[in-house]
C-alpha cells in the first residue's frame, strides 16, 4: 500500500483513518476537503481544485481522503488501495453529530478559516443532513464502482464498523496508532 484512498459517507471517519494510515506508513496525507474549500465555505472552481489535486498526487506515495467524483479520474487510476468505510447509518450519524457539536463548541478551524456553526448545522446545508441523504446512494455507488473492470487494479478494503477498522489498522505496518 503506497497510494491509498479512504472513502465513505461524510462523518464516517475518513480523515481520521487517513491520518492514521499516513502516520503508520510514513506517507503524506492529502485531504481533498482542504483542496476544495476556500474561505467562507466557497468551493474552489473545478479546474483549480483538479489542478491542486493533480499537484498533490505527484508524490510517489500518499493517503488521500475524500469522495469528490470530480477528481476521481485523477486519484483512483493512480491508487493501489481503496479503504471503504462502509458503516451503518446509525454509526455515521452518531459520529457526524458528535463531531459537528464538538467543532461548534470548540470553534475548531477547518480549512481556510471555515468553521462549523449552529446556524449551518440546522440548515438545509447541514453536514448532518448531507450524511443522512447520501449514505444509501454512496453505498450503492461504491458497491457498483468496485465491480467495474476499470477499478480491478485496486485492492478494496471494505470496513463495516469502527471496531473492524481499528483491528485492520492494527495490522498495518508502522508506528503505534491512536485510532479510538
Amino acid at each position: 500500500m503506497r497510494r491509498i484512498v479512504v472513502v465513505g459517507t461524510s462523518g464516517s471517519g475518513k480523515t481520521t483513518v487517513a491520518r492514521e494510515l499516513s502516520q503508520r506508513l510514513g506517507l503524506p496525507h492529502i485531504e481533498l476537503d482542504a483542496l476544495h474549500w476556500a474561505p467562507g465555505w466557497t468551493e474552489a472552481p473545478t479546474e483549480v481544485f483538479r489542478t491542486r489535486v493533480a499537484g498533490a498526487l505527484e508524490a510517489p506515495g500518499w493517503v488521500v481522503d475524500g469522495n469528490y467524483s470530480k477528481a476521481r479520474d485523477l486519484v483512483w487510476p493512480r491508487a493501489d488501495t481503496i479503504v471503504w468505510l462502509d458503516y451503518a447509518l446509525a454509526v455515521v450519524l452518531r459520529q457526524v453529530i458528535g463531531r459537528t457539536v464538538r467543532r461548534m463548541l470548540t470553534g475548531e478551524e477547518l480549512w481556510h478559516t471555515n468553521r462549523e456553526r449552529f446556524r449551518t448545522a440546522l440548515s438545509r446545508n447541514s453536514i448532518i443532513l448531507w450524511a443522512l441523504q447520501t449514505h444509501g446512494p454512496n453505498r450503492r455507488r461504491y458497491a457498483e464502482a468496485f465491480r467495474r473492470s476499470e477499478w480491478a487494479h485496486l485492492n478494496v478494503v471494505r470496513l463495516r464498523s469502527p471496531r473492524e477498522t481499528r483491528g485492520w489498522l492494527l495490522g498495518v505496518a508502522g508506528v503505534a496508532g491512536s485510532i479510538q
